[in-house]
Protein backbone atom coordinates (compact mmCIF):
# COMPACT_ATOMS: atom_id res chain seq x y z
CA UNK A 1 0.00 0.00 0.00
CA UNK A 2 1.25 3.48 -0.89
CA UNK A 3 1.94 5.49 2.21
CA UNK A 4 0.13 8.85 2.40
CA UNK A 5 3.40 10.73 2.86
CA UNK A 6 4.94 9.04 -0.17
CA UNK A 7 1.85 9.70 -2.24
CA UNK A 8 1.96 13.39 -1.32
CA UNK A 9 5.64 13.69 -2.26
CA UNK A 10 4.95 12.05 -5.61
CA UNK A 11 1.89 14.16 -6.31
CA UNK A 12 3.46 17.52 -5.44
CA UNK A 13 4.90 18.32 -8.91
CA UNK A 14 1.64 17.41 -10.65
CA UNK A 15 -0.44 19.34 -8.10
CA UNK A 16 1.79 22.40 -8.56
CA UNK A 17 1.40 22.22 -12.34
CA UNK A 18 -2.36 21.79 -12.13
CA UNK A 19 -2.71 24.63 -9.62
CA UNK A 20 -0.60 27.00 -11.68
CA UNK A 21 -2.52 26.13 -14.82
CA UNK A 22 -5.83 26.86 -13.10
CA UNK A 23 -4.51 30.07 -11.58
CA UNK A 24 -3.05 31.27 -14.86
CA UNK A 25 -6.26 30.35 -16.65
CA UNK A 26 -8.20 32.52 -14.20
CA UNK A 27 -5.65 35.31 -14.63
CA UNK A 28 -6.01 35.01 -18.41
CA UNK A 29 -9.76 35.55 -18.09
CA UNK A 30 -9.28 38.60 -15.86
CA UNK A 31 -6.71 40.08 -18.23
CA UNK A 32 -9.03 39.57 -21.20
CA UNK A 33 -11.92 41.22 -19.34
CA UNK A 34 -9.81 44.20 -18.34
CA UNK A 35 -8.49 44.68 -21.87
CA UNK A 36 -11.97 44.37 -23.33
CA UNK A 37 -13.25 47.08 -21.00
CA UNK A 38 -10.33 49.35 -21.83
CA UNK A 39 -10.09 48.85 -25.57
CA UNK A 40 -13.54 47.76 -26.69
CA UNK A 41 -14.47 45.07 -29.14
CA UNK A 42 -11.62 45.74 -31.54
CA UNK A 43 -9.07 45.42 -28.78
CA UNK A 44 -10.65 42.19 -27.59
CA UNK A 45 -10.37 40.69 -31.07
CA UNK A 46 -6.70 41.62 -31.18
CA UNK A 47 -6.12 40.06 -27.80
CA UNK A 48 -7.80 36.84 -28.92
CA UNK A 49 -5.49 36.68 -31.93
CA UNK A 50 -2.48 37.25 -29.73
CA UNK A 51 -3.65 34.53 -27.36
CA UNK A 52 -3.89 32.05 -30.23
CA UNK A 53 -0.24 32.66 -31.02
CA UNK A 54 0.80 32.41 -27.34
CA UNK A 55 0.73 36.15 -26.85
CA UNK A 56 3.53 38.71 -27.24
CA UNK A 57 7.04 37.52 -27.93
CA UNK A 58 9.16 37.32 -24.77
CA UNK A 59 12.55 39.07 -24.47
CA UNK A 60 15.61 36.99 -25.28
CA UNK A 61 16.94 37.28 -21.72
CA UNK A 62 13.97 35.27 -20.43
CA UNK A 63 15.77 32.19 -21.75
CA UNK A 64 18.30 32.61 -18.89
CA UNK A 65 16.26 30.63 -16.31
CA UNK A 66 16.23 27.68 -18.72
CA UNK A 67 19.98 27.97 -19.23
CA UNK A 68 20.37 28.18 -15.46
CA UNK A 69 18.45 24.98 -14.79
CA UNK A 70 20.54 23.16 -17.40
CA UNK A 71 23.73 24.40 -15.76
CA UNK A 72 22.47 23.34 -12.34
CA UNK A 73 21.61 19.85 -13.60
CA UNK A 74 25.09 19.64 -15.13
CA UNK A 75 27.09 21.01 -12.19
CA UNK A 76 25.00 20.26 -9.10
CA UNK A 77 25.77 16.52 -8.83
CA UNK A 78 29.46 17.25 -9.44
CA UNK A 79 30.29 20.24 -7.24
CA UNK A 80 27.64 20.35 -4.50
CA UNK A 81 26.03 16.93 -4.64
CA UNK A 82 24.67 16.84 -1.07
CA UNK A 83 23.08 20.29 -1.33
CA UNK A 84 21.72 19.56 -4.80
CA UNK A 85 20.16 16.25 -3.80
CA UNK A 86 18.22 17.88 -0.96
CA UNK A 87 17.26 21.14 -2.64
CA UNK A 88 16.86 20.53 -6.41
CA UNK A 89 13.03 20.80 -6.16
CA UNK A 90 13.38 24.35 -4.82
CA UNK A 91 15.70 25.41 -7.65
CA UNK A 92 13.44 23.86 -10.27
CA UNK A 93 10.21 25.35 -8.94
CA UNK A 94 11.84 28.72 -8.22
CA UNK A 95 13.22 29.18 -11.74
CA UNK A 96 9.90 28.07 -13.21
CA UNK A 97 8.04 30.64 -11.11
CA UNK A 98 10.36 33.41 -12.34
CA UNK A 99 9.33 32.71 -15.94
CA UNK A 100 5.68 32.23 -15.02
CA UNK A 101 5.57 35.53 -13.11
CA UNK A 102 7.07 37.43 -16.05
CA UNK A 103 4.52 36.02 -18.48
CA UNK A 104 1.61 36.80 -16.16
CA UNK A 105 2.55 40.20 -14.72
CA UNK A 106 4.93 41.72 -17.31
CA UNK A 107 3.53 40.34 -20.57
CA UNK A 108 -0.05 39.82 -19.42
CA UNK A 109 0.03 36.53 -21.32
CA UNK A 110 -0.28 33.43 -19.12
CA UNK A 111 -1.19 31.20 -22.09
CA UNK A 112 2.32 29.69 -22.52
CA UNK A 113 2.32 28.69 -18.85
CA UNK A 114 -1.10 27.08 -19.18
CA UNK A 115 0.20 25.13 -22.17
CA UNK A 116 3.33 24.19 -20.21
CA UNK A 117 1.28 22.88 -17.29
CA UNK A 118 -1.01 20.90 -19.60
CA UNK A 119 1.92 19.35 -21.46
CA UNK A 120 3.70 18.59 -18.19
CA UNK A 121 0.70 16.79 -16.74
CA UNK A 122 0.44 14.64 -19.89
CA UNK A 123 4.16 13.94 -19.67
CA UNK A 124 4.25 13.00 -15.98
CA UNK A 125 1.07 10.91 -16.24
CA UNK A 126 2.58 8.77 -19.02
CA UNK A 127 6.09 8.53 -17.59
CA UNK A 128 4.96 7.97 -14.01
CA UNK A 129 2.32 5.35 -14.81
CA UNK A 130 4.64 3.36 -17.07
CA UNK A 131 7.43 3.57 -14.49
CA UNK A 132 5.21 2.14 -11.76
CA UNK A 133 3.44 -0.47 -13.91
CA UNK A 134 6.62 -1.77 -15.57
CA UNK A 135 8.42 -1.90 -12.20
CA UNK A 136 5.93 -4.56 -11.12
CA UNK A 137 7.35 -6.90 -13.79
CA UNK A 138 10.56 -8.69 -12.91
CA UNK A 139 12.37 -9.78 -16.06
CA UNK A 140 15.46 -11.92 -15.62
CA UNK A 141 17.53 -13.19 -18.52
CA UNK A 142 19.29 -16.38 -17.56
CA UNK A 143 22.31 -15.87 -19.79
CA UNK A 144 25.88 -14.71 -19.55
CA UNK A 145 26.54 -11.03 -20.05
CA UNK A 146 28.38 -10.99 -23.37
CA UNK A 147 28.57 -8.48 -26.24
CA UNK A 148 26.43 -10.78 -28.38
CA UNK A 149 23.70 -11.18 -25.76
CA UNK A 150 23.71 -7.46 -25.04
CA UNK A 151 23.25 -6.65 -28.73
CA UNK A 152 20.32 -9.06 -28.95
CA UNK A 153 18.67 -7.51 -25.88
CA UNK A 154 19.22 -3.93 -27.05
CA UNK A 155 17.80 -4.68 -30.50
CA UNK A 156 14.79 -6.53 -29.08
CA UNK A 157 14.05 -3.69 -26.62
CA UNK A 158 14.44 -1.12 -29.43
CA UNK A 159 11.85 -2.90 -31.56
CA UNK A 160 9.45 -3.29 -28.62
CA UNK A 161 9.78 0.47 -27.96
CA UNK A 162 7.57 0.97 -31.02
CA UNK A 163 4.80 -1.05 -29.38
CA UNK A 164 4.89 0.21 -25.78
CA UNK A 165 6.75 3.52 -26.24
CA UNK A 166 10.37 4.25 -25.48
CA UNK A 167 9.42 4.96 -21.88
CA UNK A 168 7.64 1.62 -21.49
CA UNK A 169 10.42 -0.40 -23.10
CA UNK A 170 13.11 1.41 -21.11
CA UNK A 171 11.32 0.80 -17.82
CA UNK A 172 10.67 -2.85 -18.69
CA UNK A 173 14.19 -3.79 -19.73
CA UNK A 174 16.66 -1.52 -17.92
CA UNK A 175 16.85 -3.59 -14.75
CA UNK A 176 17.09 -6.92 -16.62
CA UNK A 177 19.83 -5.38 -18.77
CA UNK A 178 21.77 -4.28 -15.70
CA UNK A 179 21.40 -7.72 -14.08
CA UNK A 180 22.58 -9.41 -17.27
CA UNK A 181 25.82 -7.43 -17.01
CA UNK A 182 26.45 -7.99 -13.30
CA UNK A 183 30.18 -7.93 -12.72
CA UNK A 184 30.95 -6.09 -15.96
CA UNK A 185 28.45 -3.22 -15.96
CA UNK A 186 30.02 0.08 -17.06
CA UNK A 187 28.77 3.57 -17.82
CA UNK A 188 28.74 2.94 -21.58
CA UNK A 189 26.17 0.16 -21.08
CA UNK A 190 23.70 2.72 -19.69
CA UNK A 191 24.58 5.27 -22.36
CA UNK A 192 23.94 2.93 -25.29
CA UNK A 193 20.71 1.77 -23.67
CA UNK A 194 19.60 5.43 -23.67
CA UNK A 195 20.75 5.89 -27.26
CA UNK A 196 18.89 2.88 -28.61
CA UNK A 197 15.99 1.84 -26.38
CA UNK A 198 15.03 5.25 -24.98
CA UNK A 199 15.33 7.15 -28.27
CA UNK A 200 16.32 5.83 -31.70
CA UNK A 201 14.38 2.59 -31.22
CA UNK A 202 10.99 4.32 -31.05
CA UNK A 203 11.11 6.02 -34.45
CA UNK A 204 8.88 3.60 -36.37
CA UNK A 205 5.36 4.22 -34.98
CA UNK A 206 3.39 7.08 -33.42
CA UNK A 207 3.32 5.05 -30.20
CA UNK A 208 7.11 5.01 -30.05
CA UNK A 209 7.84 8.65 -29.24
CA UNK A 210 5.69 11.68 -28.28
CA UNK A 211 6.58 13.88 -31.33
CA UNK A 212 5.37 11.16 -33.70
CA UNK A 213 2.15 10.77 -31.73
CA UNK A 214 1.52 14.51 -32.01
CA UNK A 215 1.99 14.19 -35.76
CA UNK A 216 -0.54 11.36 -35.81
CA UNK A 217 -3.04 13.49 -33.86
CA UNK A 218 -2.55 16.28 -36.39
CA UNK A 219 -3.25 14.02 -39.39
CA UNK A 220 -0.13 12.02 -40.29
CA UNK A 221 -1.32 8.48 -41.23
CA UNK A 222 -0.50 5.89 -38.56
CA UNK A 223 1.75 3.70 -40.74
CA UNK A 224 3.39 6.63 -42.53
CA UNK A 225 6.29 6.72 -40.07
CA UNK A 226 7.20 3.05 -40.56
CA UNK A 227 6.96 3.31 -44.35
CA UNK A 228 9.14 6.42 -44.62
CA UNK A 229 11.58 6.00 -41.71
CA UNK A 230 12.47 2.28 -41.50
CA UNK A 231 15.28 2.55 -44.05
CA UNK A 232 16.88 5.29 -41.92
CA UNK A 233 16.07 3.63 -38.60
CA UNK A 234 17.57 0.26 -39.54
CA UNK A 235 21.09 1.40 -40.60
CA UNK A 236 21.26 3.86 -37.70
CA UNK A 237 20.32 1.10 -35.24
CA UNK A 238 22.78 -1.37 -36.80
CA UNK A 239 25.62 1.19 -36.70
CA UNK A 240 25.02 2.02 -33.04
CA UNK A 241 24.76 -1.68 -32.15
CA UNK A 242 27.99 -2.32 -34.07
CA UNK A 243 29.81 0.44 -32.21
CA UNK A 244 28.48 -0.90 -28.91
CA UNK A 245 29.65 -4.41 -29.79
CA UNK A 246 33.18 -3.20 -30.54
CA UNK A 247 33.34 -1.33 -27.23
CA UNK A 248 31.78 -4.15 -25.23
CA UNK A 249 34.25 -6.69 -26.65
CA UNK A 250 37.03 -4.87 -24.83
CA UNK A 251 35.26 -5.37 -21.48
CA UNK A 252 37.12 -8.16 -19.67
CA UNK A 253 34.72 -8.32 -16.74
CA UNK A 254 33.06 -11.66 -16.07
CA UNK A 255 29.52 -12.07 -14.81
CA UNK A 256 28.02 -15.14 -13.15
CA UNK A 257 27.38 -18.21 -15.28
CA UNK A 258 23.74 -18.93 -16.18
CA UNK A 259 21.78 -21.60 -14.35
CA UNK A 260 21.54 -24.56 -16.76
CA UNK A 261 18.33 -25.79 -15.15
CA UNK A 262 16.45 -22.48 -15.33
CA UNK A 263 14.55 -20.97 -18.25
CA UNK A 264 16.35 -18.40 -20.40
CA UNK A 265 13.74 -15.71 -19.77
CA UNK A 266 12.08 -15.60 -16.36
CA UNK A 267 9.08 -13.40 -15.61
CA UNK A 268 7.50 -12.54 -12.30
CA UNK A 269 4.54 -10.20 -11.92
CA UNK A 270 3.37 -10.77 -15.51
CA UNK A 271 -0.12 -9.53 -14.54
CA UNK A 272 1.32 -6.01 -14.62
CA UNK A 273 1.54 -6.31 -18.41
CA UNK A 274 -2.22 -5.73 -18.32
CA UNK A 275 -1.69 -2.34 -16.67
CA UNK A 276 0.99 -1.45 -19.26
CA UNK A 277 -1.47 -2.37 -22.03
CA UNK A 278 -4.17 -0.14 -20.52
CA UNK A 279 -1.73 2.78 -20.32
CA UNK A 280 -0.69 2.38 -23.96
CA UNK A 281 -4.32 2.05 -25.08
CA UNK A 282 -5.27 5.16 -23.10
CA UNK A 283 -2.80 7.19 -25.17
CA UNK A 284 -5.45 7.10 -27.91
CA UNK A 285 -8.26 8.27 -25.61
CA UNK A 286 -8.15 11.72 -27.12
CA UNK A 287 -10.87 13.94 -28.65
CA UNK A 288 -8.67 14.34 -31.74
CA UNK A 289 -8.72 10.56 -32.30
CA UNK A 290 -12.25 9.73 -31.13
CA UNK A 291 -14.68 12.68 -31.26
CA UNK A 292 -16.91 11.03 -28.63
CA UNK A 293 -14.21 11.45 -25.95
CA UNK A 294 -15.15 14.38 -23.66
CA UNK A 295 -12.70 17.29 -23.86
CA UNK A 296 -12.19 18.21 -20.21
CA UNK A 297 -10.06 21.20 -21.23
CA UNK A 298 -13.12 22.84 -22.79
CA UNK A 299 -15.82 21.40 -20.55
CA UNK A 300 -14.23 21.94 -17.13
CA UNK A 301 -11.30 24.25 -17.96
CA UNK A 302 -8.81 21.89 -16.30
CA UNK A 303 -5.24 21.23 -17.52
CA UNK A 304 -5.77 17.49 -18.06
CA UNK A 305 -8.04 15.13 -19.95
CA UNK A 306 -9.63 11.70 -19.66
CA UNK A 307 -6.34 10.15 -20.78
CA UNK A 308 -4.36 11.60 -17.89
CA UNK A 309 -7.02 10.56 -15.37
CA UNK A 310 -6.88 6.99 -16.66
CA UNK A 311 -3.08 6.90 -16.50
CA UNK A 312 -2.86 8.27 -12.98
CA UNK A 313 -5.59 5.91 -11.79
CA UNK A 314 -3.75 2.99 -13.35
CA UNK A 315 -0.53 4.10 -11.63
CA UNK A 316 -2.20 3.76 -8.22
CA UNK A 317 -3.90 0.46 -9.07
CA UNK A 318 -0.75 -0.97 -10.65
CA UNK A 319 1.22 -0.30 -7.48
CA UNK A 320 -1.45 -1.59 -5.14
CA UNK A 321 -1.88 -4.85 -7.10
CA UNK A 322 1.78 -5.34 -8.06
CA UNK A 323 3.66 -8.48 -7.12
CA UNK A 324 5.55 -7.24 -4.05
CA UNK A 325 8.32 -9.78 -4.60
CA UNK A 326 8.80 -8.49 -8.13
CA UNK A 327 8.98 -4.91 -6.83
CA UNK A 328 11.54 -5.94 -4.22
CA UNK A 329 13.65 -7.88 -6.73
CA UNK A 330 13.60 -4.80 -8.99
CA UNK A 331 14.78 -2.73 -5.99
CA UNK A 332 11.87 -0.39 -6.67
CA UNK A 333 11.76 3.06 -5.08
CA UNK A 334 9.84 6.22 -5.99
CA UNK A 335 12.96 8.42 -5.99
CA UNK A 336 13.64 8.20 -9.78
CA UNK A 337 10.14 9.40 -10.72
CA UNK A 338 10.24 12.03 -7.96
CA UNK A 339 13.49 13.44 -9.34
CA UNK A 340 12.19 13.44 -12.91
CA UNK A 341 8.91 14.99 -11.80
CA UNK A 342 10.46 17.97 -10.04
CA UNK A 343 13.25 18.66 -12.56
CA UNK A 344 10.99 18.49 -15.60
CA UNK A 345 8.43 20.72 -13.90
CA UNK A 346 11.06 23.46 -13.99
CA UNK A 347 12.24 22.50 -17.47
CA UNK A 348 8.74 22.63 -18.98
CA UNK A 349 8.12 26.08 -17.47
CA UNK A 350 11.47 27.67 -18.27
CA UNK A 351 11.73 26.37 -21.83
CA UNK A 352 8.58 28.17 -23.00
CA UNK A 353 10.38 31.44 -23.95
CA UNK A 354 12.92 29.46 -25.98
CA UNK A 355 10.17 27.53 -27.76
CA UNK A 356 8.25 30.71 -28.50
CA UNK A 357 11.33 32.50 -29.89
CA UNK A 358 12.22 29.46 -31.98
CA UNK A 359 8.70 29.20 -33.39
CA UNK A 360 8.79 32.87 -34.35
CA UNK A 361 12.18 32.53 -36.04
CA UNK A 362 11.19 29.36 -37.90
CA UNK A 363 7.98 30.93 -39.17
CA UNK A 364 9.79 34.05 -40.38
CA UNK A 365 12.62 32.17 -42.13
CA UNK A 366 10.91 28.99 -43.33
CA UNK A 367 11.17 29.92 -47.00
CA UNK A 368 14.95 30.07 -46.80
CA UNK A 369 15.40 26.79 -44.89
CA UNK A 370 16.36 23.67 -46.83
CA UNK A 371 15.42 20.14 -45.76
CA UNK A 372 18.93 19.72 -44.34
CA UNK A 373 18.55 22.88 -42.28
CA UNK A 374 15.24 21.62 -40.91
CA UNK A 375 16.96 18.34 -40.00
CA UNK A 376 19.79 19.99 -38.04
CA UNK A 377 17.62 22.72 -36.49
CA UNK A 378 14.97 20.26 -35.30
CA UNK A 379 17.67 17.92 -34.03
CA UNK A 380 19.76 20.52 -32.22
CA UNK A 381 16.76 21.92 -30.37
CA UNK A 382 15.26 18.49 -29.63
CA UNK A 383 18.48 17.71 -27.79
CA UNK A 384 17.93 20.42 -25.19
CA UNK A 385 14.21 21.23 -25.41
CA UNK A 386 11.22 18.93 -25.25
CA UNK A 387 11.23 17.27 -28.67
CA UNK A 388 7.43 17.17 -28.97
CA UNK A 389 6.75 20.95 -29.20
CA UNK A 390 9.99 21.35 -31.19
CA UNK A 391 8.60 18.87 -33.72
CA UNK A 392 5.31 20.78 -33.95
CA UNK A 393 7.00 24.16 -34.34
CA UNK A 394 9.19 23.04 -37.21
CA UNK A 395 6.38 21.04 -38.80
CA UNK A 396 4.25 24.19 -38.80
CA UNK A 397 7.11 26.19 -40.34
CA UNK A 398 7.78 23.55 -43.01
CA UNK A 399 4.10 23.35 -43.90
CA UNK A 400 4.10 27.12 -44.31
CA UNK A 401 6.60 26.70 -47.15
CA UNK A 402 3.93 24.82 -49.08
CA UNK A 403 0.98 27.02 -48.12
CA UNK A 404 -0.40 24.40 -45.71
CA UNK A 405 -1.83 24.80 -42.21
CA UNK A 406 -0.68 22.49 -39.39
CA UNK A 407 -4.08 22.92 -37.70
CA UNK A 408 -5.93 21.28 -40.62
CA UNK A 409 -5.78 17.48 -40.71
CA UNK A 410 -6.32 17.44 -44.49
CA UNK A 411 -3.31 19.74 -44.99
CA UNK A 412 -1.13 17.58 -42.72
CA UNK A 413 -2.10 14.54 -44.77
CA UNK A 414 -1.19 16.46 -47.94
CA UNK A 415 2.19 17.23 -46.36
CA UNK A 416 2.81 13.54 -45.58
CA UNK A 417 1.81 11.88 -48.84
CA UNK A 418 4.04 12.35 -51.91
CA UNK A 419 1.16 11.59 -54.30
CA UNK A 420 -0.71 14.66 -53.10
CA UNK A 421 -0.38 18.24 -54.39
CA UNK A 422 3.14 18.79 -52.99
CA UNK A 423 5.39 15.88 -54.02
CA UNK A 424 8.44 17.09 -52.05
CA UNK A 425 6.75 18.03 -48.79
CA UNK A 426 6.92 14.52 -47.25
CA UNK A 427 10.73 14.83 -47.39
CA UNK A 428 10.62 17.71 -44.88
CA UNK A 429 8.25 15.79 -42.61
CA UNK A 430 10.61 12.81 -42.70
CA UNK A 431 13.63 14.95 -41.77
CA UNK A 432 11.75 16.60 -38.90
CA UNK A 433 10.44 13.25 -37.62
CA UNK A 434 13.83 11.52 -37.70
CA UNK A 435 15.64 14.46 -36.10
CA UNK A 436 13.10 14.96 -33.30
CA UNK A 437 13.36 11.30 -32.23
CA UNK A 438 17.06 10.59 -32.86
CA UNK A 439 18.50 13.78 -31.37
CA UNK A 440 16.56 13.29 -28.15
CA UNK A 441 19.47 11.02 -27.17
CA UNK A 442 22.09 13.78 -27.29
CA UNK A 443 21.48 14.94 -23.70
CA UNK A 444 19.83 13.51 -20.60
CA UNK A 445 16.92 15.95 -20.94
CA UNK A 446 16.31 15.42 -24.66
CA UNK A 447 13.66 12.76 -24.09
CA UNK A 448 11.55 11.69 -21.13
CA UNK A 449 13.07 8.25 -20.38
CA UNK A 450 16.71 9.40 -20.56
CA UNK A 451 16.79 10.93 -17.11
CA UNK A 452 14.62 8.11 -15.80
CA UNK A 453 17.11 5.46 -16.95
CA UNK A 454 19.96 7.46 -15.39
CA UNK A 455 18.06 7.79 -12.10
CA UNK A 456 17.22 4.07 -11.96
CA UNK A 457 20.82 3.13 -12.69
CA UNK A 458 22.11 5.43 -9.96
CA UNK A 459 19.49 4.14 -7.52
CA UNK A 460 20.93 0.67 -8.12
CA UNK A 461 24.50 1.84 -7.45
CA UNK A 462 25.60 2.04 -11.09
CA UNK A 463 28.02 4.82 -12.00
CA UNK A 464 26.65 6.98 -14.82
CA UNK A 465 28.24 9.90 -16.71
CA UNK A 466 27.54 13.40 -15.53
CA UNK A 467 25.45 15.70 -17.73
CA UNK A 468 28.49 17.20 -19.46
CA UNK A 469 30.48 13.95 -19.58
CA UNK A 470 27.55 12.26 -21.30
CA UNK A 471 27.73 14.88 -24.05
CA UNK A 472 31.48 15.25 -24.66
CA UNK A 473 32.45 11.63 -24.06
CA UNK A 474 29.55 9.85 -25.77
CA UNK A 475 27.06 12.03 -27.69
CA UNK A 476 29.51 14.16 -29.63
CA UNK A 477 31.98 11.43 -30.69
CA UNK A 478 29.37 8.68 -31.28
CA UNK A 479 25.94 10.09 -32.09
CA UNK A 480 26.83 13.21 -34.06
CA UNK A 481 28.97 11.34 -36.66
CA UNK A 482 26.11 8.84 -37.13
CA UNK A 483 23.58 11.65 -37.50
CA UNK A 484 25.98 13.46 -39.81
CA UNK A 485 26.11 10.36 -42.01
CA UNK A 486 22.30 10.33 -42.14
CA UNK A 487 22.38 13.95 -43.25
CA UNK A 488 25.05 13.24 -45.86
CA UNK A 489 23.12 10.34 -47.39
CA UNK A 490 19.54 11.56 -47.16
CA UNK A 491 19.41 15.34 -46.74
CA UNK A 492 22.55 16.96 -48.14
CA UNK A 493 21.50 16.47 -51.78
CA UNK A 494 24.96 15.13 -52.62
CA UNK A 495 23.99 11.43 -52.69
CA UNK A 496 20.18 11.09 -52.89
Amino acid sequence: MIRPRTTLRLAVPALIAAGLAWAFGATDWLVAMAQEAAHGAAGAAGDAAADASHGPEPPAWLVLPFVSILLLIATGPLFFAHHWHHHYPKYSIGLGLVVAAYYVFALGSPTPMVHAATEYLSFIALVGSLFIAASGIFVNINAKGTPRNNVILLFMASVIANLIATTGSAMLFIRAYMRLNTGRLKAYHIVFFIFLVANVGGALTPIGDPPLFLGFLRGVPFFWTFEHVWYIWLPATVILLGLFYLIDRRNTGQGPAPDPEARTIQLQGAKSFGWVAIIIASVFIDPNVFPWVPDLHELLHVPFGIRELIMLTVAVLAYRTADKTALARNEFTFEPIREVGFLFLGIFATMQPALQLIASFAADHADGLSVGMFYWATGALSAVLDNAPTYLNFLAAAMGKFGLDVNLAADVKDMALPEMAHPDSWYFLQAISVAAVFFGAVTYIGNAPNFMVKAIAEANGVETPSFTEYIWKYSLPILIPVYGLIYLVFYSGWIL
